[in-house]
């Protein structure tokens, strides 16, 4: 067995090729087909999503993971939105496809979140269209398959201890990773591991015995999304399910990021909508005003209604916000498909992304708060769960920190320096994913 890192990528596009004569490939994967309207796919999902909506506070005042609402979107063909027609997927634009997430944030933040690894794993197949796996990947998905994703690790620092061996009896996986998000509903998990020095992604099926998932995330926010342990005990590893990492590819990783961290930002405007939603619903249904004798009718006061206004401009900016960044994202994925793209291309998406995230985070966190003045204390009632929307927010943001971001945006504008660029040599040096 070669510890060679060169030795190790000659031996995984060896088992790509031995699977070349079972793989049928379409005669071009080079675009997709025209995408539906959105009117079409709005039909197909906002039936699913309105019963999301409906069993949002029960689910989240009885902690009850949504493996139901995972089978519904499952059944409605959620997975396969972005796979190409000439595969059975229905073959949706990466804005559609952003859009929807918006709109599922709307009626549950959790649910665009532990869509998210299956949804950027698909986008990983679209953006290889050399690779000979994607009919089989495809197939799989349009099958009802869902992808969780689970990367990171806790320690004392950041890397990744998993370990990859080939033994005797085949390739096998132990180690332990937290923050494995939708992993807990998925039916293959996207990981990480080392192999004689070399970074490897892995895809390993969930339900065999040596793998095990825990409900142990402790977050106040996010709390239905499954972002908890997953332990690899010797797991089976199909040696076409090998991928060697290269962190020398920017494109990659300019595009994998960039497409992370917009479900996030598409989770927070879908938060924003909710919270409009949930203001007006209170305020509409309210006949008595603090201070004012009697019955009264809020709906009428001058200041509930500015506050219901500042909701509004809040979400509206948030979605517009996001809606720039999947237009950013969709027009690389053109350029490329097209031969057109070039490396600034990316660098400049990225940099969208980052400074949409500055702005949706802080918006959204203001009208999560702003909320409750329309209702003075029983807005606070717990049956209501309004203080989800916060918490929600406040988790969502959390992640990649936007500090970093910020930071990284300066750097770029004084220094030219690439975003992903220091990130990924500091990833390499310890092993790590670019993304967790």
């Amino acid at each position: 067995m070669s510890a060679d890192p060169s030795g190790l990528r000659r031996t995984a596009n060896d088992w790509i090729s031995m699977t070349t004569d079972t793989i049928e490939k379409p005669e071009s994967t080079s675009t997709l087909s025209t995408p539906p309207t959105y009117a079409d796919l709005a039909a197909r999902f906002r039936p699913v999503f309105d019963r999301i909506r409906d069993t949002a506070v029960e689910r989240e005042t009885d902690r009850r993971l949504a493996h139901d609402e995972v089978s519904w979107l499952r059944e409605a063909g959620f997975g396969r939105v972005r796979v190409p027609v000439e595969y059975g997927g229905l073959g949706a634009s990466l804005s559609q496809l952003v859009e929807l997430l918006v709109e599922l944030g709307e009626a549950d933040a959790n649910l665009p979140q532990l869509w998210r690894g299956h949804h950027a794993f698909v986008e990983s197949r679209l953006n290889s269209p050399e690779r000979l796996d994607q009919k089989k990947w495809f197939d799989l998905i349009v099958g009802g398959a869902v992808i969780g994703n689970a990367q990171a690790e806790r320690g004392p620092e950041t890397a990744s201890s998993a370990l990859l061996e080939e033994t005797p009896d085949g390739w096998r996986l132990t180690g332990e990773k937290y923050y494995s998000t939708g992993s807990i509903y998925a039916d293959w998990i996207w990981t990480g591991a080392v192999y004689g020095g070399s970074q490897a992604g892995l895809a390993v099926r969930a339900d065999q015995p040596a793998v095990t998932r825990l409900d142990d995330w402790d977050g106040f926010g996010q709390r239905l999304t499954g972002s908890g342990t997953t332990r690899f005990e010797r797991a089976v590893i199909e040696p076409e399910h090998i991928v060697f990492a290269n962190f020398d590819d920017e494109r990659t990783q300019a595009n994998i990021t960039s497409f992370y961290q917009t479900v996030l930002l598409a989770a927070l405007a879908g938060t924003g909508r909710a919270v409009l939603r949930d203001a007006v619903d209170f305020v509409r249904g309210r006949t008595r005003t603090f201070g004012v004798l009697g019955a009264s009718r809020p709906a009428d006061d001058p200041l509930v209604q500015r506050v219901i206004g500042k909701l509004s401009s809040l979400s509206a900016t948030a979605d517009a916000l996001v809606r720039d960044v999947a237009r950013a994202l969709e027009s690389n994925f053109d350029r490329f498909h097209a031969g057109e793209w070039s490396q600034d291309d990316y660098d400049e998406t990225l940099i969208t992304v980052f400074r949409a995230q500055q702005q949706v985070i802080a918006t959204v966190l203001e009208a999560t708060t702003l909320l409750f003045e329309v209702g003075g204390a029983s807005a606070t009632s717990s049956a209501r769960q309004l203080d989800r929307h916060w918490r929600n927010a406040r988790t969502l943001s959390s992640h990649n920190p936007a500090i970093l971001r910020e930071r990284a945006i300066g750097d770029y504008l004084l220094n030219g320096t690439r975003p992903v660029s220091a990130w990924s040599k500091r990833a390499e040096k310890a092993g790590t994913s670019a993304e967790g």
